[in-house]
């Protein structure tokens, strides 16, 4: 492959639609490759802008701004990092000749959890909990009783946990639906899935070309309130369940097409394996592989963008926690112990301009000698932090 310098005509450019910290370590990325990098978001300053050769902000809902900026930059690749865009300027971009990363259709089937929960379901048959799709207060009440409580009730558009809650009874109900209104995305439409009573969840990333597929160690997670607040890798499991999730997550990516690196998440109650969701881009549990693989997902997702091989080196037992700000602030800072900056461990700032209670500022990363070790470890660092 020859590679290019960025600001010149004939530069490798890739374009972030969301420069958020996922897209702020993708662009880095690519920018040890020498690739211009022009990175859009819907606000100033956001974490990929201040690594980017180039910023826009812009609505990202709206086609004719977006189709417009792509025409403007020209960009070789299109990499959409978030789910809340314009995906008629994605098919559009794609008729113009532009390259969607995975592909146009790949984002419009995953950044909604109904097209992917009937493509995944229904077309390839993959096992998933029941599910009820609702546009009402009334058809919610009646698709719940009809799953059964506990339920998982979800906009079908949304992100980092975003408008999702758990209906413990029916007494639960509307308090979901108002839940259900804080969705980043479109809240038109909920989906109500049964609660599986999962032994664990994982996510497998899964980073494809057009000549091969590979998938890294699997990743352990918790969430809270939707949001993952710990990670892990590897995640302790049976052979017979990973056979399961690896054999899904190649049907379900394989089917989608492309290139880049997908999320794909799984429940597991012993050997048996759920499809839960997929994202096709670096997945916010994976940020975990910025410590445990020679290659982070970030890393990888360039690589597979390009067309280059995939392959990594796993170094060992890792996790990362989730820092979370405590006050809200229009100057945020950071008290971090000089502790977390050990030979094993480290602190990622997302260096976000404004903070309010429950936004992810940075993340810990730490080595162990096992998982519950580095667990400890990254919990310990997290917890030794705050912010003003």
């Amino acid at each position: 492959m020859i590679f290019t310098s960025p600001l010149q005509e004939d530069s490798i450019k890739i374009m972030l639609l969301g420069s958020g910290e996922l897209g702020k370590e993708v662009a880095i990325e690519a920018q040890r490759l020498g690739l211009e990098v022009i990175a859009v978001d819907k606000y100033e300053n956001a974490p990929a802008h201040f690594v980017a050769n180039r910023s826009h902000v812009i609505d990202m809902l709206d086609k004719d701004a977006v189709v417009a900026l792509i025409e403007q930059e020209q960009p070789t690749y299109i990499l959409p990092e978030i789910e809340a865009i314009s995906i008629d300027a994605l098919f559009e971009a794609e008729a113009r000749g532009f390259h969607v990363i995975p592909n146009a259709e790949a984002v419009s089937k995953t950044m909604n959890r109904k097209n992917i929960r009937l493509f995944a379901s229904e077309e390839l048959g993959l096992k998933t909990s029941a599910y009820r799709f609702v546009k009402t207060l009334d058809e919610l009440k009646r698709a719940s009783e009809k799953i059964g409580f506990p339920c998982v009730i979800k906009p079908v558009m949304s992100s980092s946990g975003h408008g999702q809650s758990i209906a413990k009874s029916a007494i639960d109900i509307e308090r979901s639906w108002e839940i259900a209104k804080e969705a980043r995305g479109d809240a038109s439409e909920l989906i109500v899935e049964e609660f599986i009573k999962f032994d664990y969840e994982i996510t497998l990333l899964t980073t494809r070309t057009e000549d091969e597929t590979i998938f890294c160690e699997p990743i352990g997670h918790l969430q809270q309130d939707g949001d993952y607040i710990l990670s892990w890798q590897p995640m302790p499991m049976s052979d017979i369940a990973l056979e399961k999730a690896i054999e899904m997550a190649k049907t379900v990516t394989d089917s989608l097409g492309g290139r880049g690196i997908f999320g794909v998440e799984f429940f597991v109650r012993e050997d048996e394996v759920y499809f839960s969701e997929v994202s096709p881009r670096p997945h916010d549990t994976g940020m975990v592989t910025l410590i445990t693989q020679s290659q982070s997902e970030f890393a990888m997702h360039i690589r597979a963008v390009l067309g280059l091989p995939l392959n990594s080196i796993f170094y060992g037992y890792g996790a990362s926690g989730a820092y979370k700000a405590k006050k809200a602030s229009t100057n945020p800072k950071l008290d971090i112990p000089d502790t977390a900056f050990s030979a094993d461990s480290f602190v990622r700032v997302f260096g976000k301009r404004e903070s309010h209670v429950g936004r992810r500022m940075a993340i810990s990363l730490a080595l162990g000698d096992d998982v519950e070790d580095a667990k400890r470890r990254a919990l310990e660092i997290i917890n030794q932090m705050n912010d003003s």
